[in-house]
């Protein structure tokens, strides 16, 4: 097996999809807070304020176009599209 396989198996193992609707809004509005201020998520050569950006991942998140994956391991959260190929093998 590739290398890939072994580590998305390894992934899914610790790997949680966290209904957003199970948190209390405090805490989804901090997971996404800390996601859309976290290094590396850059929205362009056009500043966005910060609400606006939360704004966009939780219309996202509520549409289901994206969920809230927790890592046991590493115990934190991120955000990925419902489409992502970890989304649907820990789906599936």
């Amino acid at each position: 097996m590739s290398d890939w396989y072994h580590q998305l198996e390894q992934i899914k193992m610790s790997a949680l999809i966290i209904p957003y609707d199970q948190l209390s809004p405090e805490a989804l509005h901090g997971v996404v807070e800390e996601f859309v201020t976290r290094d590396g998520t850059d929205y362009g050569e056009v500043a966005i304020p910060l609400e606006t950006k939360i704004a966009l991942v939780l219309a996202q998140i509520r549409s289901g176009k994206a969920v809230i994956i927790f890592d046991q391991e590493t115990e934190s959260c991120t955000v990925l599209r419902s489409d992502d190929s970890l989304v649907k093998a820990l789906d599936g």
